[in-house]
């Protein structure tokens, strides 16, 4: 695996403590989102899809870092939008280093080399880049053609630099299982240290709806991907291996949307970071006023066919902290790729889509007009 071993001690003695003391729910990773502007407009985001005052508004240095106290998870992730569009990242980047957060950068790398020299290496900082498969699958991906030369310049930079450089793959019903396993060989001679990889969710606002992938897809397509694993490839997943053996279909998990709560130019997103169909003001009123049991698979049509890594990754994670035996036995022999699947969660009493996007976006921009927003973007948006 690619996570580092003081960061799997860390989040395990963590999850321990929770447990020890009977925590119902309870965070792994702060989902920060300082800004949603872009400098793609890829076909599959449904993140960017606002008008402009709000794609103008950010999250100021002293709103992420009081989301981070707020939100006693261990690592922070921090997306967009592109946040290296915001000018105050490293700031914001250093002060979470300094209160002992695991930190994770999530870029498409276009800037990632210009900003590179404000930034420093630390063995709790990763930078993630976004790369979605060779140059053809990727620039496809992304709607733009050099956007993985882009890339690829910028992780060995990263790296040259002495960083961590992690990638994070989506992939679509289009992905096909060989080409995928030839992408993945060809990360270890650049250097990545870790590979994060999932379906992708199907946001209702995104472009393409066509390419999403459905649950048994989901778990064919990655059991023929893993199958071409073995002999002899390695690949260091920085993800648990209960989370990949569930994207095999080799778990029947819930997911556990609370795992990773998101804080946005919104406030704090209601049920999840894929999910925005309401906004809390704290971290507390996110937790005790969330309905959580009216989501996820089997609960609301939403959430059918979604297996994403911010859904079931933290539900993995405690249960290999909880049965590491049932883990080490899958380090060693990997996921399954053939025989039956795991049961699926049924469907039939979910509950119909509410469709609220609309009412979010006019409720903020009144706040805009009125002057009770945020801060107005700094961004270097022209790049």
């Amino acid at each position: 695996m690619g996570i580092p071993f003081n960061q799997m001690a860390r989040i395990g003695g963590y999850i321990l403590k929770n447990e020890v003391m009977r925590v119902k729910r309870y965070p792994l990773v702060l989902m920060l989102e300082p800004l949603f502007r872009c400098n793609l407009a890829c076909a599959g985001c449904g993140k960017i899809d606002y008008p402009a005052p709000i794609l103008n508004q950010r999250l100021s240095v002293e709103e992420c870092l009081g989301a981070a106290e707020e939100c006693p998870a261990p690592v922070v992730v921090i997306a967009g939008g592109e946040p290296l569009l915001h000018r105050e990242l490293p700031e914001i980047v250093e002060a979470l280093l300094a209160r002992g957060k695991f930190v994770t950068v999530c870029t498409n790398a276009l800037l990632m080399e210009k900003k590179l020299s404000q930034y420093k290496p630390h063995k709790n900082f990763n930078w993630s880049v976004h790369l979605d498969g060779d140059k053809p699958m990727h620039d496809k991906s992304v709607c733009q053609t050099g956007v993985y030369d882009k890339a690829v310049a910028a992780i060995k930079a990263g790296k040259a630099a002495g960083f961590r450089v992690n990638i994070n793959c989506t992939l679509f019903n289009d992905a096909d299982p060989e080409n995928v396993a030839d992408f993945l060989d060809t990360l270890r001679p650049l250097g990545v240290d870790g590979i994060t990889i999932s379906p992708g969710y199907a946001y209702e606002r995104a472009p393409d709806q066509q390419h999403f992938l459905n649950r048994t897809t989901t778990k064919t397509l990655f059991r023929e991907i893993f199958k071409r694993g073995r002999g002899g490839r390695n690949w260091d997943f920085f993800q648990s291996a209960l989370f990949l053996d569930f994207l095999a279909g080799n778990q029947t998990y819930h997911c556990t949307p609370w795992g990773n709560p998101t804080r946005t130019v919104f406030g704090w997103q209601k049920p999840c970071y894929l999910l925005g169909e309401g906004y809390a003001k704290t971290f507390k009123e996110l937790m005790d006023s969330t309905d959580w049991d009216s989501y996820g698979t089997g609960n609301y049509e939403k959430c059918a066919d979604c297996m994403v890594h911010s859904g079931f990754e933290a539900t993995a994670v405690k249960d290999a902290v909880k049965h590491p035996l049932k883990l080490l036995a899958l380090s060693l022999k990997g996921p399954r790729t053939e025989g039956p699947m795991s049961p699926d969660i049924p469907l039939q009493n979910q509950r119909p889509a509410e469709y609220v996007f609309s009412r979010h976006v006019q409720h903020k921009l009144e706040e805009i007009r009125a002057g009770k927003a945020g801060t107005e973007v700094a961004t270097d948006a022209a790049e």
